[in-house]
């Protein structure tokens, strides 16, 4: 007898999928650009074909100014001349008390969908790199190199899984605090996911092992240049100022995240039906772990798993030694994944149908990427993130030394979710908040760690960042990451007003 299922028998309720939630954040900041209050401050980017400082008032009128010391001073701006000069300081700089009050520039749906387009426009960089990280994955997949390196590796740690957590989240971290280590590791996940899977865990604890690891360091930064660097330039001190108590909160809040994760692993292991992520765990083995025989690691499988790896090393030296960037890291991977076809043997047109494959896989983390942005490009075009900062600045006057710590974290908190460019929200917020500190009698590196662990403990969660592109590339929806790392949240909110006060206490 045929089991029907009855036609009035509600379906499951889904949260719903990345692309939705970001369309849905769209459509409510582009009605909030019609009664949320609009301003700009006067923005100073130095011009080197002309060897002058132009100045754009909030009215788009454009000032040239000389560039020396002088009309820095002048603007109240204490970054010093030369960073301007050498190119430290590469982005439009906001001018303190020059916040007007402007029109505003309401957002409709036509805006809405050309800022879907210029959010594509603007991610271009990295789409490509995803599209050819694909192509080259696919040939690592389709060989069977990648599954015989992850059941070698697979049997060497087999009853101590949990140094994989340590070790891999301590090396992300590293790279975080140092150099920012966070688009970088899109490459990562399709490594590390079948580690862990075959290890016995879900692919939550591989996503956790990296993001985590590069969110806490990015939050940490100790000589990070697209944050703590350019901070502490544009507030006109010494970027080792704060080294040490944001050195110790490194340490400390990676032990944290790697106890938070070896604890839900352990779960895991224990209990895999109290999974997080038990809904998706059949389509991710099939994807990351298929259950074919496992083939053998050959001598040609080792040359191509040690090429693979080198690759990532040589792009690492690349992004902090030469300043490279997505276009000579696409490069890299591209020229990378041509040699490994050859060692692989694989003929051409097996190498171009692999390679499109591979790519084509790719196409929603891509197009993520530009959704995210253009929930960016419909603030900024109407004209509420300097208001947002404007407003928040005053929340912080008259306040005592903790306060205004405290108060500057949660304000950085918010700008981190409609600004999660750790650059452009330093050259942007600190000329302006750096000297409020001096109002309050405290030095302006607390604004700097404040300005960090607030953005960084956004970036941890906010959609408009990388952790939407990583889910979807991985298939694990939103809210199963946010059941999973809400708690570590609460933990590291408290952390970081601890740190905070500990650094007010010994300034």
């Amino acid at each position: 007898m045929e089991n029907k299922t009855p036609i009035n028998q509600k379906k499951k309720r889904q949260f719903p999928s990345a692309f939705t939630i970001l369309f849905i954040i769209l459509i409510i900041a582009a009605i909030g650009t019609n009664f949320m209050p609009t301003g700009s401050y006067s923005k100073l980017l130095y011009n080197a074909d002309t060897d002058m400082f132009d100045v754009t008032a909030p009215d788009g009128s454009l000032v040239s100014m000389d560039a020396d010391q002088a009309t820095l001073d002048k603007l109240n701006i204490k970054a010093q001349l030369g960073l301007f000069l050498n190119g430290s300081i590469y982005k439009p700089i906001g001018v303190p008390g020059s916040y007007e009050a402007i029109e505003p520039n309401p957002q409709g749906f036509t805006d809405c969908v050309l800022a879907l387009v210029n959010g594509v426009y603007d991610t271009i960089d990295i789409s490509l790199f995803i599209f050819v990280l694909g192509g080259m994955l696919a040939y690592l997949n389709k060989s069977g190199a990648f599954a015989a390196g992850m059941g070698a590796l697979s049997k060497a740690t087999k009853g101590r899984e949990f140094i994989l957590i340590i070790l891999i989240t301590i090396l992300i971290a590293l790279g975080g605090t140092t150099f920012g280590m966070c688009e970088e590791t899109v490459a990562l996940y399709a490594v590390v996911i079948p580690i862990f899977v075959l290890a016995g865990y879900d692919a939550l604890v591989g996503i956790a092992a990296v993001y985590l690891g590069s969110s806490i360091g990015t939050m940490c930064s100790t000589v990070n240049p697209f944050a703590t660097v350019i901070a502490s330039n544009a507030a006109g001190i010494n970027f080792m100022e704060g080294f040490g108590i944001r050195i110790a909160a490194l340490v400390v809040g990676t032990i944290i995240c790697i106890l938070y994760v070896i604890r839900y692993g352990n779960m895991v292991k224990k209990h895999p039906e109290r999974s997080y992520i038990l809904e998706s765990k059949a389509y991710i083995e099939e994807k990351y772990c298929s259950e074919a025989e496992v083939p053998a690691l050959t001598g040609r499988f080792k040359i191509v798993l040690v090429q693979f790896f080198f690759t990532f090393v040589i792009m690492v030296y690349g992004v902090v030694k030469l300043e490279w960037w997505f276009g000579e890291m696409t490069g890299l991977f591209l020229v990378s994944a041509i040699i490994m076809g050859i060692i692989l043997r694989m003929g051409e047109r097996e190498m171009v149908n692999e390679f499109l494959a591979g790519a084509g896989d790719m196409i929603g983390v891509a197009l993520i990427c530009g959704v995210a942005r253009s929930i960016n490009v419909i603030l900024e075009n109407g004209l509420v993130s300097d208001a947002l900062l404007n407003t928040m600045s005053g929340w912080v006057a008259g306040m005592s030394p903790y306060a205004f710590a405290i108060m500057m974290y949660f304000i950085y908190i918010i700008l981190g979710f409609f600004i999660n460019s750790t650059s452009g929200l330093a050259m942007l917020s600190i000329p302006i908040m750096a000297p409020l500190a001096d109002a309050v009698g405290l030095p302006r590196e607390v604004v700097i760690t404040a300005y960090l662990f607030g953005q960084g403990t956004m970036g941890f969660i906010t959609p408009t960042g990388l952790v939407l592109v990583i889910l979807q590339l991985v298939h694990v929806n939103y809210d199963k990451y946010l059941r999973f790392v809400l708690p570590l949240m609460g933990i590291l909110v408290a952390f970081s007003i601890a740190f905070l006060c500990i650094e007010v206490a010994t300034v």
